[in-house]
């Protein structure tokens, strides 16, 4: 009998994604215009721009802003491409609308922006359990990218994958 210890699911040529890697990175916090409107339901053209000019943009250096609306009034258009002309030089980066939209769309474009024809043929692992919830569809976006070039896709643990895909 040997007493040499083989580790299987290193041999097994297995490559895991850890889908927390991709998370996004970086502060995320809300522009609300609603504490530019008057009365918190009309926005006076002059008066924007005006608190705009005020308003101290340092604050967004460096962070994602998502820029929303949290009272319910009728914004134009343009007063969400205003905020977002005087949040470039600073934000990481801007979206309009919420902060969970935001990050489930910087979690999308990190996603998107993997190498993967490094999993080209390969038997690749979608890592299921971790320490912060992955939404759905951050798997189904994995998914449908490694379709065209895994030889199979499963989920789960390396040592207890449930099959999702093989390559015929």
């Amino acid at each position: 009998m040997s007493d040499v210890i083989v580790n299987k699911v290193a041999a097994s040529g297995l490559i895991t994604i850890d889908l927390e890697a991709y998370l996004p990175a970086g502060e995320m916090v809300a522009f609300d215009l609603k504490r530019y409107l008057f009365m918190e339901l009309i926005l006076k053209e002059k008066d924007f721009r005006e608190a705009l000019k005020n308003t101290d943009w340092e604050i967004y250096r460096d962070k994602n802003v998502a820029v929303v609306c949290s009272a319910d009034a009728i914004i134009p258009v343009w007063a969400y491409m205003l905020v977002a002309t005087y949040l470039q030089p600073y934000a990481k980066e801007i979206y309009i609308g919420t902060i969970d939209e935001m990050h489930k769309h910087l979690f999308l474009k990190n996603i998107a922006a993997i190498d993967i024809l490094a999993f080209e043929d390969q038997r690749v692992v979608v890592k299921g359990c971790g320490d912060v919830a992955i939404g759905n569809f951050a798997y189904g976006e994995i998914t449908k990218l490694l379709l065209p070039v895994a030889k199979t896709i499963m989920y789960g643990e390396p040592c207890s994958t449930v099959p999702v895909y093989k390559k015929k």
